[in-house]
């Protein structure tokens, strides 16, 4: 596809008066979302008490929940609001690379958590001489440039496509769906390349997170009840953000294996967006409400602000 064209986002086509109430329950929504991680993100970064390696992990959810939203939220909205739903094509790239680079990096961002549980629970001697700031900085480096390396790798695969069709049956930019608009037929190397995507960012970073948190238990049910109890409730929450979004992510590529036109249109945007919409929001009240620490400074912030 040259440059100058667009693609259509289909599904917006004949919502009449109730597209107005879309756009203020998603405006509302998006506001919650930024209102929320940005108090986390404040607390954490103003409060020194809070700059350990944990604490430091979940503002970088947070920071990517801002992220990843900033990349659909604003584009729905403007959808909702106008006639005319098109998009250029390189913006379309671009909104597909930050969608997926945001739900790479949600997975190894768990991933890195889950790996300093481990440590603080195997090792609570050890753990600030092997979980030390310049060890936690790597890791999180790495655990950005790694989905964003491999997707945005795929992101050049797709931009090489000669695109005929313009026409995309989701309300984001969705690379498979930009890949089956190709005149090409035969696009087995994108195919091949998104199955290498798909198993080094998802798969493996899932996979060691669940092998992490079996060891974990392990661990716990051959310790005392008090270690337990200490070890499960710093475990937990990440345990619910780790299934949420896993659920999340299960319910968009099970959406990949269906032919569009073969689920209900309002099932397929509920699906399609799970993994966009719900984490953002469930994970800075999981972990406001979970950690004492966290909830405090919260209240201390927002009192100082009055």
């Amino acid at each position: 596809m040259e440059n100058g064209t667009y693609f259509y986002f289909m599904l917006f086509e004949n919502l009449g008066s109730i597209k107005y109430a879309f756009f203020t329950l998603g405006f509302i929504f998006y506001c919650a979302v930024i209102y929320f991680n940005v108090i986390i993100i404040l607390v954490i970064f103003l409060e020194k008490t809070l700059h350990q390696p944990m604490y430091i992990l979940i503002s970088c959810l947070s920071i990517n929940s801002v992220y990843g939203t900033a990349g659909f939220f604003p584009r729905l909205l403007t959808d909702l609001l106008y006639d005319t739903h098109r998009i250029s094509y390189e913006a379309c790239l671009i909104q597909s690379f930050v969608i997926y680079s945001y739900a790479s990096f949600e997975l190894t961002i768990l991933m890195v958590m889950a790996f300093d549980r481990f440590v603080a629970i195997s090792k609570p001697l050890h753990y600030n001489n092997i979980i030390t700031t310049r060890l936690l900085a790597f890791l999180i480096v790495i655990a950005w440039l790694y989905p964003v390396t491999f997707v945005g790798i795929g992101g050049l695969f797709t931009a090489r496509l000669k695109i005929c069709g313009n026409k995309l049956l989701r309300v984001y930019c969705h690379n498979y769906e930009i890949v089956k608009l190709s005149c090409v037929n035969d696009t087995v190397n994108n195919n091949i390349y998104g199955l290498i995507v798909m198993i080094t960012t998802i798969f493996i970073p899932l996979s060691f997170i669940i092998y992490t948190y079996v060891r974990i238990i392990i661990i716990c049910q051959r310790s005392t009840r008090e270690f337990r109890s200490k070890a499960y409730q710093t475990c937990i929450p990440h345990i619910v953000i780790l299934l949420n979004f896993s659920v999340a992510v299960f319910c968009e590529l099970t959406l990949s294996r269906f032919v569009n036109g073969e689920l209900p249109i309002a099932l397929t945007v509920v699906i399609s967006l799970e993994f966009i919409v719900v984490p953002p929001i469930v994970n800075p009240i999981v972990y406001g409400l979970n950690f004492p620490d966290i909830r405090k400074k919260i209240r201390h912030l927002i009192k100082a602000s009055k």
